[in-house]
C-alpha cells in the first residue's frame, strides 16, 4: 500500500478543546493530527453527542442520524460561494484547495472550464440517483472543489486501491471501476462518504445511503469499499483544515457536523 502515514488518531483526539483553533495544513500530501473543536461557543462537541454516549453498533447509528438531520440546507448555486469559504486555503485566503489535488487555486477561477475547479460529489451524486437536489446533493459536508478534468476522471467510481496515476491529481490513482486519492486526504474521503450513510436514512424522502464492500455499485444508493475506508479513517486521521471546515459547516451553513470527524473512533463501533 501507498499510505505511509500510521500514527494512531487516538493520539490527537483524546479530549474536546473549547476554543475555535486556526487551520494550519496546506496544499502539501502530509498533514497533522488536531483535537476536536467546540460545537459551538459555549457548547462543547460532548454535549452537541450527549444523546450518542456510550452507544455503540447500529444505536449508535440511529443517535448520530438522529442529531445530524437537523440542519440548514444550501442550494446548490449556493455551494460556490460556501466552497470558498468552508476550502479556503490556509496559506493563501484568495485560494482554495482542491481535495484529490492538493493544489491551491483561485477562488475566482471556479466553472467548466478545463483548468477551472468545480463541484465534487465525493458521494457520487449517481449512487442513489439524487443528483442536485438541495439535501444530500448540496450537502457540504461531502462537496469539495476540485479541478473540472480531474472530477470527470473521478467520475462516479467507488473507492479502491490501485491503477494508473492521475496527472492533474499527484498521488492519486484510477482504473476502471475504482478511484484511490492522494494519501492526505484519505480519511477525509472516508469520512464524508460515513457521513452520508448516517445523515440519509431514507426517512426524509431522500434515499438511504449505505455502505458495502464493492466496487461497480452503479445507481444503487450504496458505496464501497467499507473494509478500506475504515483503514483509511485510521491511517489518515482528522487534521486541523479538515476540523476547521466541519466548524464553518456547523456555524455557517448547515449547523450540523461530521461525528467522524470529532468521533473517528466511532467509524469502528458502527461498521
Amino acid at each position: 500500500m501507498r499510505i505511509s502515514r500510521t500514527a494512531p488518531w487516538a493520539a490527537g483526539l483524546a479530549a474536546a478543546a473549547l476554543f475555535l483553533i486556526p487551520a494550519t495544513a496546506t496544499a502539501g500530501p502530509q498533514r497533522t493530527a488536531a483535537t476536536p473543536r467546540a460545537a459551538a461557543a459555549g457548547t462543547s462537541v460532548d454535549d452537541y453527542y450527549a444523546a450518542a454516549q456510550g452507544k455503540t453498533g447500529a444505536a449508535l447509528k440511529t443517535a448520530l442520524h438522529d442529531i445530524i438531520k437537523n440542519q440548514t440546507t444550501v442550494t446548490y448555486d449556493g455551494v460556490w460561494n460556501a466552497l470558498k469559504v468552508t476550502d479556503q486555503d490556509p496559506a493563501n485566503p484568495n485560494n482554495v484547495i482542491l481535495v484529490y489535488s492538493g493544489r491551491s487555486q483561485s477562488k475566482n477561477t471556479n466553472g467548466g472550464g478545463v483548468n477551472d475547479w468545480n463541484r465534487e460529489h465525493v458521494w457520487a451524486k449517481s449512487h442513489g440517483d439524487f443528483g442536485t437536489v438541495t439535501g444530500p446533493g448540496t450537502d457540504l459536508h461531502h462537496l469539495r472543489p476540485e479541478d473540472v478534468t480531474v472530477n470527470s476522471t473521478r467520475g462516479n467510481k467507488d473507492f479502491d486501491m490501485g491503477g494508473s496515476p492521475v496527472a492533474e491529481a499527484p498521488g492519486s490513482y484510477t482504473d476502471a471501476d475504482s478511484f484511490e486519492p492522494r494519501d492526505a486526504v484519505k480519511g477525509d474521503v472516508a469520512r464524508m462518504l460515513l457521513y452520508m450513510a448516517v445523515r440519509y436514512e431514507g426517512g426524509d424522502g431522500f434515499p438511504d445511503l449505505e455502505m458495502n464492500d464493492k466496487v461497480n455499485n452503479g445507481t444503487a444508493p450504496l458505496f464501497g469499499r467499507i473494509s478500506l475506508l475504515k483503514q483509511w479513517n485510521q491511517m489518515d486521521p482528522p487534521d486541523a483544515f479538515e476540523q476547521r471546515r466541519n466548524q464553518v459547516i456547523f456555524d455557517t451553513y448547515q449547523h450540523n457536523r461530521n461525528p467522524f470527524i470529532d468521533h473517528p473512533e466511532w467509524v469502528n463501533s458502527i461498521w
